[in-house]
Protein backbone atom coordinates (compact mmCIF):
# COMPACT_ATOMS: atom_id res chain seq x y z
CA UNK A 1 0.00 0.00 0.00
CA UNK A 2 1.03 3.23 -0.88
CA UNK A 3 0.61 5.25 2.85
CA UNK A 4 1.48 8.65 1.24
CA UNK A 5 -1.23 8.47 -1.42
CA UNK A 6 -3.69 6.81 0.89
CA UNK A 7 -2.95 9.38 3.48
CA UNK A 8 -3.36 12.36 0.72
CA UNK A 9 -6.72 10.80 -0.74
CA UNK A 10 -7.97 10.50 3.10
CA UNK A 11 -7.35 13.72 3.60
CA UNK A 12 -9.27 15.36 0.92
CA UNK A 13 -12.03 12.72 1.71
CA UNK A 14 -12.62 13.97 4.88
CA UNK A 15 -12.62 17.48 4.02
CA UNK A 16 -15.30 16.71 1.78
CA UNK A 17 -18.53 17.45 1.93
CA UNK A 18 -21.33 14.79 1.63
CA UNK A 19 -22.69 15.27 -2.25
CA UNK A 20 -26.58 15.89 -2.35
CA UNK A 21 -27.81 12.60 -3.02
CA UNK A 22 -31.60 12.04 -4.97
CA UNK A 23 -32.35 8.32 -4.34
CA UNK A 24 -33.15 5.47 -2.01
CA UNK A 25 -29.52 4.31 -2.51
CA UNK A 26 -27.70 7.62 -0.11
CA UNK A 27 -28.70 5.47 3.12
CA UNK A 28 -26.23 2.34 2.05
CA UNK A 29 -23.81 4.75 0.66
CA UNK A 30 -23.71 5.95 3.44
CA UNK A 31 -23.01 2.96 5.19
CA UNK A 32 -20.25 2.01 2.55
CA UNK A 33 -18.74 5.66 3.52
CA UNK A 34 -18.63 4.91 7.15
CA UNK A 35 -17.02 1.31 6.43
CA UNK A 36 -14.86 1.93 4.53
CA UNK A 37 -13.87 5.02 6.44
CA UNK A 38 -13.18 3.34 9.51
CA UNK A 39 -10.76 0.86 7.48
CA UNK A 40 -8.77 3.57 6.24
CA UNK A 41 -8.54 5.22 9.83
CA UNK A 42 -7.40 1.53 11.00
CA UNK A 43 -5.22 1.03 8.56
CA UNK A 44 -2.96 4.08 8.76
CA UNK A 45 -3.27 4.04 12.71
CA UNK A 46 -2.49 0.31 13.24
CA UNK A 47 1.51 -1.02 12.16
CA UNK A 48 0.34 -4.21 11.25
CA UNK A 49 -2.39 -2.81 8.77
CA UNK A 50 -5.84 -4.24 7.89
CA UNK A 51 -6.47 -8.10 8.89
CA UNK A 52 -7.82 -10.85 6.30
CA UNK A 53 -11.31 -10.06 8.05
CA UNK A 54 -11.46 -6.51 6.91
CA UNK A 55 -9.99 -6.63 3.26
CA UNK A 56 -12.82 -8.94 2.67
CA UNK A 57 -15.46 -6.57 4.22
CA UNK A 58 -13.69 -3.86 2.06
CA UNK A 59 -13.85 -5.84 -1.06
CA UNK A 60 -17.68 -6.38 -0.64
CA UNK A 61 -18.28 -2.64 0.16
CA UNK A 62 -16.23 -1.82 -3.36
CA UNK A 63 -18.52 -4.41 -4.83
CA UNK A 64 -21.55 -2.68 -3.81
CA UNK A 65 -20.25 1.21 -4.55
CA UNK A 66 -19.81 -0.37 -8.11
CA UNK A 67 -23.59 -1.26 -8.31
CA UNK A 68 -25.23 1.79 -6.53
CA UNK A 69 -23.27 4.56 -7.74
CA UNK A 70 -23.88 4.14 -11.94
CA UNK A 71 -26.95 5.60 -11.84
CA UNK A 72 -25.95 9.09 -9.39
CA UNK A 73 -25.70 12.44 -11.01
CA UNK A 74 -22.50 13.95 -11.70
CA UNK A 75 -22.28 15.99 -9.52
CA UNK A 76 -21.82 12.98 -6.95
CA UNK A 77 -19.45 10.96 -8.75
CA UNK A 78 -16.29 12.47 -7.66
CA UNK A 79 -17.13 11.91 -4.28
CA UNK A 80 -17.70 7.71 -4.70
CA UNK A 81 -14.91 7.74 -7.26
CA UNK A 82 -12.72 8.83 -4.34
CA UNK A 83 -14.49 6.38 -1.85
CA UNK A 84 -14.01 3.66 -4.30
CA UNK A 85 -10.20 4.78 -4.76
CA UNK A 86 -9.69 4.39 -1.15
CA UNK A 87 -11.39 1.18 -1.02
CA UNK A 88 -8.83 -0.17 -3.98
CA UNK A 89 -5.92 1.21 -2.20
CA UNK A 90 -6.23 -0.95 1.05
CA UNK A 91 -6.95 -4.05 -1.09
CA UNK A 92 -3.90 -3.41 -2.90
CA UNK A 93 -2.37 -3.51 0.90
CA UNK A 94 -3.10 -7.64 0.43
CA UNK A 95 -0.92 -7.96 -2.23
CA UNK A 96 2.02 -5.79 -0.60
CA UNK A 97 1.90 -7.18 2.71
Amino acid sequence: MDRDTLLSLWEAHKDERWPHVESLQEGPLMTLDTVISGCVVYALESPEGLDAQRLGIIEDCVADLDSLTGELGADCQPYFHRLRRLGSLLLASRRTN
